[in-house]
């Protein structure tokens, strides 16, 4: 029986073939996901090491210490608690072999072109002080062309991020901090491995004494980090610089505690990445699974007279069984060693490809581990022989005198009683947990779980009544073909129809991909409407304009802006908490005269021009919640919290309710009254209105009269919206890749089941040539015979994802109150018109195939 299924498999090879490819895409995807986990764990713990190479004990100071925003002094600074002072002590304890004190800071350079180098991804633009050893030179940060920089007018970059932003020695660099743009000579090029630079990221060096000025105070540093000497226990020196640290403010950490940290959390954020990129390898899996037991299927029925023969010569059923699956294990095999192999680029590919999404993975060499190889090919393995597990049991019933027959023909069909009665249980079901789940609110995790078990029973169902729904819908589909196309058409329609079960497993592929990337895109085009309706809600303002840091705007740049010509109005908005009745939220503070003419709020009482010194407005739905009308006298506490001090106590009336918006937060008052208990102690945006016809070119004047900061964000609306719509744009890309592996592996199981269709169909077509059918009809004929299962797989698949993207969008309405489900007809048009041509290009090659049989050999055919 090895020896039959060798053979069976090496003369069927060319029938094989996309079944292979099939299991090899998905094995591909697997392998490549795994050995992408190893990689990026590799790379990120090569860099964590480099980055704690020779350090003993890592002294830093706690965030409150450091941070301006937090703990700063009366002219913004960070007073830290490591210092020059603390550096020396540390340096003379015993043991101790050197001594590094750094500053870390951020700053967004400007290209040469004038345009912010990664100016929204400010945690990648690090900056920090270059340390010169007796030599000149700071080992951390080799130097490849120039010198480190030594005053406060020169600095040095990375090459990574002079090539980017175009900078060579000698060039004047702009750049900012948290405000107003700084220029500075370019001094020195250096090298780093540093992983948030090699992603992406930005590096600038600065003389410490400077980086001091910009980030700190004189003589502060963020790290200290202490070399040991030979022999020195890492541990026990840990606890004598622990000792010369003061009461609170830092902390001194051994290295092998903060390898230990880091390596927890390399884990945690690989994990996670790793998880979500298997459940698509998993998905592309499960749809390769109909490609391979439709094929095995096919073999099989026209393979039942060898089969039968076997029978006859005394092959038991359990020998039969053992065939077939010995031959999906060797197919699982051989396919799941090319999918290894295919594996190994997709995995290469991975990490530019995330970077250019925002993520921050570092460079390294490819790590394959023992289990990658082992999972892959156990995965592909097992797959092929468990889809091939039921074709081989209908196998094994075949009778010996079967063998009697003359051709090879499928058994007669079997009825789809049970199974119609299954599906619409599974689908009854899933469509009862979908409604259900509609009314939910909120994403916690319950809500989720009971989605996604909706969503799978749904699908299942939908699934397993595919060839129930069939019947209807080509029958429709076959009315259009026949009245266009003729007998090529009615005879496409009837070759559909004729193994329902056949033509709905190789729709169903191709309708689960099509169902998740629908639901996925209605929900995106749902969610990004929502958001640009609440982006601009009530906004009659030109433009917004802010920093990209948590830095705020003073009095000063709001006036500025306010003195430009063509400026209408110019309104500082800042927020601070406030607390009433048991209740929290956000208030707005601003100028309510000029807001006015920027925002159109819907007042339900009162209006913004009596808000003033003591007079605020709130939301109708802060009212509700809070129990407050107008005329409602409050005991508030302003501000509070970590960030922004102790709370005030101030009494406040409320003298208008209006209808809530995104544009402004639950309360709305003063800037008098509020801009004492913000965090920044400053405006967090400025909203301008322009005069009529004047907000053409705005922009660039209002950029140039703030000094044009790298920093410095100036959005219109159409702006804002984009900016609101990038992340959901840039996830919904990364989705389409992901599940565009179901699809291709859909569009092979088209492809494979209608060469191998034609092939069971072989003595019928040269009957149909004999009797007048000329190859361009034959060639017709299956092309819409493939036409019309693709669209059939994209009608289940598209109905099925808006319906779960319209159950699934009620989750997400407590946080986006403008949320509705919205259908984008223009890419779900898209997405029909991809069947189409789905169905076209599979039908290539079994069509030609069809159209060059001999006519006279195909009548003779066994």
């Amino acid at each position: 029986m090895l020896r039959t299924s060798l053979r069976n498999l090496l003369a069927h090879k060319a029938r094989l073939i996309m079944t292979a490819l099939a299991v090899l895409l998905g094995v591909a995807f697997v392998s490549g996901t795994l050995v992408f986990a190893d990689t990026t764990a590799n790379a990120f713990r090569n860099a964590s090491a480099q980055s704690l190479k020779g350090v003993a004990v890592s002294v830093r100071a706690d965030e409150a210490t450091t941070n301006p925003e937090m703990a700063g002094g009366a002219d913004g600074k960070a007073t830290g608690a490591l210092d020059t002072a603390l550096a020396r002590k540390i340096r003379r304890l015993p043991g101790v072999d050197a001594v590094r004190p750094t500053v870390h800071g951020q700053a967004t350079l400007a290209g040469k072109d004038g345009r912010p180098v990664n100016a929204d991804t400010n945690g990648q633009n690090l900056a920090t002080n270059y340390l010169p050893d007796k030599d000149g030179k700071d080992t951390h940060f080799p130097l490849k062309k120039g010198r480190g920089p030594a005053a406060g007018d020169e600095l040095a970059l990375d090459a990574r991020t002079a090539a980017k932003a175009g900078y060579r020695i000698g060039d004047t660099v702009r750049f900012a901090t948290d405000g107003p743009a700084l220029t500075k000579k370019l001094v020195g090029v250096v090298s780093t491995d540093d992983p948030q630079v090699t992603a992406g990221g930005t590096l600038t060096l600065f003389d410490t004494r400077t980086a001091q000025k910009l980030f700190h105070r004189p003589g502060q540093f963020d790290e200290i980090a202490v070399a040991a000497g030979p022999g020195t226990d890492e541990y026990a020196l840990t606890d004598q610089v622990q000792a010369l640290l003061p009461g609170n403010g830092a902390r001194a950490i051994s290295g092998a505690e903060l390898s230990a940290e880091q390596s927890a959390q390399i884990a945690d954020n690989t994990g996670y990445l790793t998880k979500t990129l298997l459940v698509f390898a998993g998905i592309a899996l499960f749809v390769g699974v109909f490609l391979i037991a439709n094929t095995f299927t096919m073999l099989i029925a026209q393979r039942s007279r060898e089969i039968a023969l076997l029978r006859a010569v005394g092959a038991s059923r359990r020998q039969v069984v053992r065939s077939v699956l010995i031959e999906a294990g060797l197919l699982g095999l051989v396919a799941s060693v090319g999918g290894f192999a295919l594996g190994l680029g997709i995995a290469t590919a991975m990490r530019p490809l995330l970077n250019t999404t925002g993520a921050t993975l570092p460079d390294g060499p490819l790590v394959i581990t023992p289990a990658a190889p082992l999972a892959s090919l156990a995965v592909g393995v097992v797959i092929t022989v468990l889809a091939a597990w039921l074709p081989s049991r209908k196998a094994a019933k075949i009778a010996p005198v079967a063998a009697l027959s003359s051709v090879d023909q499928a058994p007669p069909a079997r009825t789809l009683r049970v199974r119609n009665v299954l599906g619409t249980l599974l689908t009854g079901a899933g469509a009862l947990v979908m409604l259900y789940v509609s009314t939910l609110k909120g994403t916690k995790e319950s809500n989720l779980m009971a989605a996604m078990l909706g969503g799978v029973l749904t699908l299942g169902g939908v699934i397993v009544l595919a060839p129930l729904l069939s019947r209807p819908l080509i029958a429709l589909a076959g009315k259009v073909t026949t009245r266009l196309f003729g007998v090529s058409g009615k005879l496409a329609e009837q070759n559909a129809l004729r193994n329902p079960r056949r033509t709905a497993a190789t729709a169903s592929a191709l309708m689960i991909g099509l169902a998740l990337i629908t639901g996925l895109t209605v929900g995106a085009h749902s969610a990004q409407h929502a958001m640009a309706q609440e982006a601009t809600q009530g906004l009659t303002a030109d433009y917004k304009v802010n920093y990209s840091t948590a830095r705020g705007l003073d009095a000063d740049t709001v006036g500025k802006v306010a003195r430009i010509p063509g400026v209408a109005a110019a309104a500082p908005v800042t927020t601070a908490q406030l607390a009433t009745h048991g209740q929290y939220a956000v208030i707005t503070g601003t100028d309510p005269e000029a807001f006015g003419k920027a925002v159109r709020l819907d007042f339900r009482a009162g209006s913004l021009h009596d808000i003033g010194p003591g007079r605020i407005a709130v939301s109708d739905e802060f009212a509700a919640r809070a129990g407050l009308r107008v005329g409602a006298t409050l005991d508030a506490e302003l501000g509070g919290g970590t960030d922004s001090g102790k709370a005030a106590k101030r009494k406040l009336t409320v003298v208008g309710i209006y209808a809530k918006t995104r544009t402004v937060d639950e309360a709305l008052g003063a800037r008098a009254d509020v801009l004492p208990y913000s965090v920044t102690k400053q405006f967090d945006h400025l909203l301008v209105k322009a005069e009529p016809g004047k907000a053409g070119g705005l922009e660039r004047t209002i950029r140039a009269a703030l000094g044009d900061s790298p920093l410095l964000k100036v959005r219109s609306q159409e702006q804002l919206v984009k900016d609101n719509n990038e992340s959901v744009t840039t996830v919904l890309s990364m989705m389409y890749g992901l599940l565009g592996m179901a699809v291709v592996i859909a569009v092979l199981g088209v492809v494979n089941t209608l060469a191998m269709s034609v092939f069971e169909r072989t003595r019928e077509i040269g009957m149909l040539r004999a009797i007048g059918l000329d190859r361009s009809r034959v060639r017709q004929m299956v092309r819409l015979e493939s036409v019309v299962i693709s669209l059939f797989g994209a009608v289940l698949g598209i109905g099925t994802g808006i319906f779960l993207a319209w159950a699934a969008g009620g989750l997400t309405r407590s946080s986006m109150h403008a949320y509705e489900t919205v259908l984008p007809w223009d890419r779900l048009g898209t997405f029909l018109v991809l069947a189409l041509m789905i169905g076209i290009l599979a039908a290539v090659w079994p069509a030609r195939r069809a159209a060059r049989l001999n006519m006279l050999r195909s009548i003779q055919a066994s």
